[in-house]
C-alpha cells in the first residue's frame, strides 16, 4: 500500500467569462457563483439608475411646484410632460428587458406589489389629494407577475414580431383611459361608455366616474410597453458589448439601478423632509 500524500488539487471556484456567441455565458475556475446566476447586465443597470435618478429630480420639482407653491410654467407645460414620459418609458421598458434574467420573478413581483400597496396607504393618509390608487409600482408588480406566467409563451415568439406588435398596440391603446383607441388626437374607435361606469376596472385603463390617482399607470396600455422592452432586449442581448458582466464598479448609476426599488420607496419622504428644512431656514 502506497502511503504517499496525494497531490493537492486546486479548489473549484468559478469565474465570469465573456459571453458565448449564442448569448449565454460560460463558467471558468476563479470567481464564485457565476455558474449559478446570470451576470448583472451593466447597460440595464445604468439605464434603470439614470431613469430613477431623473424621477427623483422630477418628483422634487413636483413638490416644489404643487406642495410648496412655487410655480414653474415649463414644468407644468409640454417640456415637463415630455420629461415625465421619457422617465416612464425608459423605466418600464428596462423592467420588461430584465424579465430575461429573473429567476424568482413571481417572488419579486409580490415584493413590489407589497411596496405598491404601502405607497397607496401612505399617500391616502399623508396626502389624500395626491393619493395613488394604481401607480407605476402597481403596474410593474402586475407586469412582473404576468411576465413570469407568460415567459415560455413570450420566449417562443420571434422578438422582432413581438416588438412590432407590442409597440403598435401600445400606441393604439395609449388613449384608452380617455375613452377611445387612436394615435394622439386621431380617434380611430370610440369605446362604449358603459366600460367607464364601474369603479373597479381602473387597473385595466378604464377609470370610472370620479376616479383620481396622483400617479396612474394602468395595465393598458403600459403592459404593452413592458413586453416591448422584453422583445427589444431579445434582439439586443446577444451582442457581447451589451451582455458583458458588470464589475462591482464605482458608477453611481449602476448602484442606483441595482437598488431601484428601495430608492423609489425612500426618495419622497427624504425629498419632502429636505424641502421642509429648506423652508424653515428661509431658502424656500
Amino acid at each position: 500500500m502506497d502511503n504517499k500524500t496525494p497531490p493537492r488539487r486546486k479548489p473549484l471556484v468559478f469565474a465570469q467569462r465573456a459571453p458565448r456567441a449564442g448569448g449565454g455565458f460560460a463558467c471558468s475556475l476563479r470567481e464564485p457563483r457565476s455558474c449559478f446566476a446570470p451576470p448583472r447586465v451593466r447597460l440595464l443597470d445604468i439605464l434603470r439608475g439614470f431613469s430613477v435618478l431623473s424621477m427623483v429630480v422630477y418628483h422634487a420639482l413636483f413638490d416644489v411646484v404643487h406642495l410648496f407653491g412655487h410655480p414653474m410654467p415649463w414644468y407644468t407645460g409640454t417640456p415637463g410632460y415630455l420629461w415625465q414620459q421619457s422617465i416612464c418609458w425608459v423605466f418600464i421598458a428596462v423592467s420588461g428587458a430584465s424579465l430575461h434574467y429573473g429567476r424568482h420573478t413571481l417572488r419579486r413581483g409580490l415584493v413590489v406589489l407589497g411596496c405598491a400597496a404601502a405607497v397607496s396607504v401612505v399617500s391616502m393618509v399623508a396626502m389624500p389629494s395626491q393619493r395613488v390608487w394604481f401607480g407605476i409600482l402597481h403596474l410593474i408588480a402586475l407586469a412582473m407577475l404576468l411576465g413570469a406566467l407568460l415567459k415560455k409563451v413570450l420566449h417562443k415568439m420571434p422578438a422582432g414580431l413581438g416588438l412590432g406588435v407590442c409597440l403598435a398596440l401600445f400606441l393604439l391603446a395609449k388613449t384608452l383611459p380617455q375613452g377611445y383607441l387612436g394615435v394622439g388626437d386621431a380617434r380611430l374607435w370610440a369605446l362604449p361608455v358603459g366600460l367607464y361606469q364601474t369603479p373597479f376596472l381602473f387597473p385595466l385603463g378604464l377609470p370610472g366616474p370620479g376616479f383620481f390617482s396622483g400617479d396612474y399607470f394602468p395595465l393598458l396600455p403600459w403592459l404593452f410597453l413592458y413586453f416591448a422592452g422584453y422583445f427589444l432586449w431579445g434582439l439586443l442581448k446577444n451582442r457581447a458589448v451589451l451582455f458583458s458582466p458588470a464589475p462591482r464598479g464605482k458608477n453611481p448609476l449602476e448602484w442606483i439601478g441595482r437598488h431601484s426599488l428601495w430608492v423609489y420607496m425612500a426618495h419622497q419622504p427624504v425629498i419632502y423632509g429636505v424641502l421642509l428644512l429648506l423652508r424653515q431656514v428661509g431658502f424656500m
